[in-house]
């Protein structure tokens, strides 16, 4: 269901789930997806995005948020995709930053010295296992996803709907102007997926453990970063395509490392 700019993927008992997929161009940079998560009057948003994204996503949050009611700014990993606007979100805001603990010395890089506020008091630094971020009377969980595209990277499950916000990893490469909608058939959606992960998933050895991991929390809902997210008959699909993927270290040899002086 499309609301304003968004698309509510869940909405009951005062726990929403939004996506927000057109707030940049194709011209601008990278088709990039943007979430809110709220439960009783508590909302975090996910991913929030760069300095192109920071005005667009503020306004389309209006329909569902005020900027005090904003607790957390959850980052799946480093990339200024993810987290090049966090000091605005820092200056506008008093949301904290969730991150892991392997970049909480590098994300303040984006945040200009002369800012009040912005101390370690405003970061949630999270350890490699991961753990619960509590928002209203529910909670988000950090799930490892590392050397999945980043050395330290995570997911955030959210249990009251069952969706798994999986960050780059199950991307697609997809227009701007291509609605966003679920892909319950993985086959044709493959395509638009495979090279990303054969390029920036790290081994295959990775990918199993996350995919182990990912089959027992058994999500009704795989929501990535980018691209499209999949629901359905494409679950399993993926994951077993993920299963059998050679990617990254696994690809390379001596010619990838030739010396051309």
């Amino acid at each position: 269901m499309s609301l304003g700019t968004g698309t509510v993927l869940f909405d009951e008992g005062g726990h929403r789930c939004v996506a927000f997929s057109s707030l940049v161009r194709g011209d601008d940079g990278v088709q990039a997806n943007q979430f809110l998560i709220q439960d009783d009057g508590e909302s975090a948003v996910l991913d929030p995005g760069g300095a192109l994204l920071y005005n667009p996503l503020v306004l389309a949050l209006a329909a569902y948020a005020r900027p005090h009611e904003m607790r957390w700014v959850l980052c799946t990993h480093q990339d200024p995709d993810i987290i090049g606007s966090v000091d605005k979100w820092m200056l506008y805001t008093q949301a904290t930053i969730v991150c892991s603990q392997l970049w909480g010395r590098f994300v303040p890089h984006v945040v200009p010295g002369y800012m009040k506020n912005a101390g370690s008091d405003r970061y949630l630094l999270l350890p490699d296992e991961g753990g619960d971020v509590p928002l209203g009377k529910s909670r988000i969980r950090a799930v490892p996803g590392h050397f999945m595209h980043s050395v330290g990277n995570f997911g955030f499950y959210d249990p009251t709907s069952r969706i798994f916000f999986s960050g780059d990893i199950g991307a697609s490469l997809i227009p701007s102007s291509q609605p966003y909608e679920f892909v319950t058939d993985f086959g044709p959606h493959r395509a638009k997926m495979e090279g990303f992960h054969r390029r920036y998933m790290a081994s295959n050895r990775v990918l199993r453990l996350w995919v182990a991991m990912v089959r027992q929390m058994d999500p009704v809902a795989i929501v990535p970063q980018h691209g499209l997210p999949m629901k359905g008959d494409a679950i399993p699909a993926f994951l077993d395509f993920l299963e059998r993927l050679e990617c990254g270290v696994d690809l390379l040899g001596p010619a990838n490392y030739r010396w051309l002086g």
